[in-house]
């Protein structure tokens, strides 16, 4: 299973939020490739990269961060937030991510969804299938669609999505525990579906549970930034 940190950017800095709320902002560093460094340094390969000003924007923002993170580290980097057009996508790319993920854009505009599928491969494009109460949260968890997170997969996978971010806003950034229950039954439903699971993983056992249940990978943010798991920790995965 892969573990993957997240890097979340308001202005250019590393923050966190509680449960998508911009009002409850933390700022970890202010300098987020000195915190993707240390990650590289832990033996991490992987990062989650999340552009929240783009988010919010509703077009891409800090590609010059994922630019500096991408040219001066080795880290695949699977970078959303705020990429809403072909523009958008080529940026991101053009900037040094290995994937992109969309969640806004696969709810609103389908068809265009489809074609970066299409032209850039089911190994490139990530569905991003944010969820609260059931349903798929959309902008940045700003508002929520009237689509059951099932459905919502079982129309992508058919369509060719191989791997899908679930995070449970719900759980994210309250350090509280994960949505464990609703992985186990993605996996039963979705077994071909390369799983990440994303928002309040707490505790290493945590992380020893979804690698049982069989995710493709883990995202760790807040967890990692307040002391709960160490990198050290992290390396035995």
């Amino acid at each position: 299973m892969q573990i993957i940190p997240a890097i979340d950017i308001i202005d250019g800095k590393c923050v966190r939020l509680t449960q998508g709320d911009y009002a409850q902002k933390k700022v970890y560093n202010e300098d987020p490739l000195e915190v993707a460094k240390s990650f590289e340094g832990a033996g991490i390969t992987r990062l989650h990269l999340v552009d929240l000003d783009g988010a919010k924007a509703r077009h891409i923002v800090n590609h010059k961060t994922l630019e500096n993170i991408a040219t001066h580290t080795q880290l695949h980097i699977d970078f959303g937030g705020g990429i809403k057009s072909d523009a958008d996508i080529e940026i991101a790319f053009n900037s040094g991510a290995k994937q992109v993920t969309g969640g806004t854009i696969a709810v609103k505009n389908k068809d265009l969804f489809l074609s970066w599928l299409e032209k850039y491969g089911a190994e490139r494009i990530i569905l991003g299938a944010d969820v609260l109460h059931g349903n798929i949260a959309i902008h940045g968890w700003q508002e929520t669609a009237d689509l059951p997170l099932n459905n919502f997969l079982e129309d992508y996978t058919e369509k060719g999505i191989q791997y899908a971010i679930c995070t449970d806003v719900s759980k994210d950034g309250l350090l509280a525990g994960t949505a464990l229950g609703l992985y186990r039954e993605i996996r039963a439903q979705f077994p071909d579906l390369r799983l990440i699971a994303s928002g309040g993983v707490t505790t290493i056992q945590e992380i020893e549970e979804l690698e049982k249940i069989g995710c493709f990978g883990v995202i760790i943010g807040k967890a990692i930034y307040e002391g709960r798991i160490s990198l050290k920790e992290l390396s035995k995965f």
